[in-house]
């Protein structure tokens, strides 16, 4: 099951989420992110947070069309697209496209890439889209596809990434570590239509940068 999550973040590429959304079978906002899911002209299956984003005349309008509302204290521990993630996972969703995670204050920007490595996520394809960009969990191999020139980036998370061996990308590696912290895995090219990423021991946060 394909389920796309709205996050409450910047929104700028509406056709982009029109595009993804027709390949969905569930679509779930997180809060604030209900408005986002609207200006694409759908109303969410379900909405999930504690609803301080959501003015009440849309919500009052969405439980009677029927959208199921899942309402959290504003005093909580998880965020809202955390929340989010979590009711995907519990659904059942094999893939979950993230939507409107990227932008604005830095601290979520930051805290919302780090919910890739959730456990719950463990062994769904979850990926964070924004426009050209893609953000995606390497644990231990990938085939990126993608057009000659676009831009991919492996950025190690949680320590040090180790027996990494790439093919297809401009500068190759061959069972080298990409240490936590150094940027060297920034702004590699792919120099074929595919590439192949896998690694012995660790994470990559993988990002690809499309140039068309």
């Amino acid at each position: 099951m394909r389920v796309a999550v709205f996050a409450n973040g910047e929104f700028p590429d509406l056709q982009g989420a029109r595009d993804h959304l027709l390949t969905c079978d569930m679509t779930i906002a997180a809060d604030g992110g209900t408005l986002h899911a609207l200006a694409v002209g759908i109303s969410p299956d379900v909405i999930v947070g504690d609803l301080d984003s959501l003015p009440s005349d849309q919500r009052f309008r969405l439980e009677t069309s029927g959208c199921r509302i899942i309402s959290f204290p504003a005093r909580k521990d998880e965020t809202d697209l955390e929340l989010a993630l979590h009711y995907a996972a519990a659904e059942g969703a094999t893939e979950i496209v993230v939507l409107a995670a990227l932008g604005g204050r830095l601290d979520q920007l930051v805290a919302n890439v780090m919910l890739l490595t959730m456990p719950e996520l463990r062994g769904i394809d979850v990926r964070i889209v924004e426009g050209a960009q893609e953000a995606f969990l390497i644990d231990g191999e990938a085939t990126i596809e993608g057009g000659v020139g676009d831009t991919l980036s492996l950025i190690p998370l949680g320590g040090d990434a180790v027996g990494v061996t790439t093919e297809g990308l401009e500068w190759a590696l061959e069972e080298d570590t990409l240490y936590f912290g150094p940027a060297r895995g920034v702004s590699n090219v792919l120099a074929a239509s595919k590439a192949q990423v896998c690694l012995e021991d660790g994470l990559l946060l993988c990002v690809v940068i499309r140039s068309k």
